[in-house]
């Protein structure tokens, strides 16, 4: 079992390699893949040493999987080249989410659509994952009709260029700016670029990927997303309206049962999600459950998970777990 991992030394890449070591997913060979500059250096994984390869050489050596985080355009030329080589493909940007063709996959929802065809598979945005994780048991249950979603989301979901400049301005430094203005001490109402009617792409993301993972066209959604200065992870505040009336400890209780969810709703006990202890954690952390006054059928939750892991990495390494599992790859 042959994987690659393109983007090995980004943020991402870094969290797969180590997720994929932490489940023992089966593999004989790494192949670590980075950009030109990044091509012979060393990458421990699991005791041995590897060597940074090229993506051309990374085809040429016909890895049964790879997983890929390494932008759009990367993704957009190189996946379909894997693809060719009889690689199945898992991709972690926003290149072929939308693509009719191709399925958009969080394995607990609908991983059992995947056959061995699917060369190209896409692993959807950080935000969406940790949402529909929440929201597709308590669909079956009360059909959503509308979520309302503000999102307050980890500058790790930009890179590490975002990491150090909020690490620069908490320690009053000069440097390299990866946003238009200061992170530190701020909130920045804008995540990717602004579409044509006025949402940024970020924010429709989460509209449209809803949609195709739940497989449920008429879900409205309509999002806010913000990025904050934690590192942690990603937290929305979720308004969610249903067809259908719901008991409280109904909700809790369909929620505890749903595997990777971890329900943390106590407020006497001041139990509630928060990104500081979601890091490093696979589970996408659920608390703050309680009925909207202010119309029927509707429910408020928050909604906390860690962005590079169950929004990205971990997500990736369940889908090739599924893969091997039934025989796919």
């Amino acid at each position: 079992m042959k994987v690659a991992v393109v983007g090995a030394t980004g943020m991402v890449g870094e969290v797969m390699r180590k997720v994929l070591a932490e489940r023992n997913f089966p593999i004989t060979e790494l192949i670590p893949v980075a950009s030109e500059k990044s091509v012979g250096k060393e990458i421990d994984f699991n005791g041995k040493k590897y060597k940074v390869v090229s993506l051309e050489t990374a085809v040429a050596m016909k890895p049964q999987i790879a997983l890929f985080s390494a932008g759009g355009d990367t993704s957009k030329e190189w996946a379909p080249k894997f693809a060719e080589a009889g690689t199945t493909v898992i991709d972690n940007s926003s290149a072929w989410r939308m693509d009719p063709t191709k399925k958009l996959v969080v394995p607990e929802i609908n991983a059992s659509e995947l056959t061995k065809e699917d060369k190209i598979i896409a692993n959807p945005n950080c935000s969406t994952i940790q949402m529909v994780l929440a929201l597709n048991p308590l669909h079956k249950k009360y059909n959503i009709e509308r979520v309302v979603v503000s999102t307050y989301q980890s500058v790790t979901g930009t890179g590490v260029k975002a990491v150090q400049q909020l690490e620069n301005e908490y320690s009053g430094v000069q440097g390299e700016m990866a946003y238009k203005y200061p992170i530190h001490r701020n909130a920045i109402p804008q995540i990717d670029v602004f579409e044509d009617n006025g949402y940024t792409k970020e924010e429709m993301k989460m509209t449209r990927e809803t949609k195709k993972i739940m497989g449920d066209d008429s879900i409205r959604v309509t999002a806010t997303t913000v990025r904050i200065p934690t590192v942690g992870g990603h937290s929305e505040a979720v308004n969610i309206e249903f067809s259908n009336d719901f008991d409280l400890n109904e909700v809790r209780s369909i929620l505890h049962n749903t595997p990777g969810i971890t329900v943390q709703d106590n407020t006497d006990t001041f139990t509630y999600p928060m990104p500081l202890y979601a890091e490093g954690k696979d589970d996408v952390f659920v608390g703050r459950i309680r009925r909207d006054e202010s119309q029927p059928n509707t429910l408020n939750m928050w909604i906390v998970a860690d962005n590079l892991r169950k929004g990205a990495a971990t997500n990736a390494v369940q889908i090739a777990e599924y893969l091997v599992a039934n025989g796919l790859v």
